[in-house]
């Protein structure tokens, strides 16, 4: 049986991840608009943490915003430059750990969406991803992020799922425990590969925080004002996503930093 790996940094999830998972970039973009309302209307740099593929951030980059994306996936990188150059939208990719990245510049606001805060390794690495933002903002500058909450958890990472597209099928079977804070899933992929069907496995994990321990992180980072929105009216048609499963958050880091 083929060894499982875990998700750092991913390996096939990257590669095929814009041909599977862009079913729920509409959302993404109803919250996006919601919660930071005007501040994009004023923005002049901005960074797309764990920004995966590019997506969002050549959505920015394309309104004129200055964009840097930090992914820790080599492959993630190297997708994300090659849709920033056939677009022709300037954006720089920065290969970094969001426990530990750093800008050459501080920014106006920093993104984190897609759950990816949840993908951290452990509990405590939430105060190391606080600090790191805190770092890279301007005074005043705005973290925006979402989260699986343990409801989350309970509701659609306790089944599987299969997705199919041409060349390649995937299963992820999916569980969590609720004692530990933590879900995972393991997911096989089938791809074919000259004619064959090849089969390759890995595994993704989260872990999540509750919203008193996701505040406390980031007052101590140096966030003064920070709101919270419930997912559930940004996902509209997706019957997982009841209220507490998933929030969004905004929070300001202080102006006397």
């Amino acid at each position: 049986m083929p060894r499982i790996i875990a998700n750092r940094p991913y390996g096939l999830l990257a590669k095929y991840y814009d041909q599977l998972f862009t079913f729920h970039l509409s959302w993404y973009e109803a919250a996006r608009q919601r919660v930071l309302g005007g501040i994009l209307l004023h923005l002049e740099s901005a960074c797309d943490l764990a920004c995966g593929t590019g997506t969002t951030a050549l959505v920015l980059a394309r309104k004129g915003i200055k964009m840097y994306g930090v992914d820790l996936s080599p492959t993630m990188c190297r997708l994300a430059r090659e849709k920033s150059r056939h677009l022709g939208l300037p954006l720089r990719i920065v290969r970094a750990d969001m426990r530990h990245f750093r800008l050459p510049e501080p920014v106006d606001l920093i993104l984190c969406e897609f759950d990816a805060l949840n993908h951290l390794e452990r509990k405590g690495d939430l105060a190391l991803v606080g600090r790191a933002v805190s770092r890279a903002l301007r005074p005043g500058g705005y973290f925006y992020f979402d989260v699986n909450n343990s409801l989350g958890f309970e509701r659609y990472w306790s089944s599987t799922v299969w997705f199919e597209k041409p060349g390649v099928a995937v299963v992820m079977r999916n569980g969590h425990s609720r004692q530990a804070d933590r879900a995972w899933s393991d997911i096989e992929w089938f791809i074919r590969d000259a004619g064959c069907w090849r089969r390759h496995c890995e595994r993704v994990e989260e872990v999540c925080w509750s919203s008193s321990e996701i505040r406390r992180t980031l007052r101590k980072a140096g966030f003064d004002r920070i709101s919270a929105f419930d997912a559930t009216p940004f996902f509209t048609g997706d019957p997982k996503i009841h209220p507490g499963s998933r929030t969004f958050y905004l929070a300001r880091k202080s102006r006397h930093q």
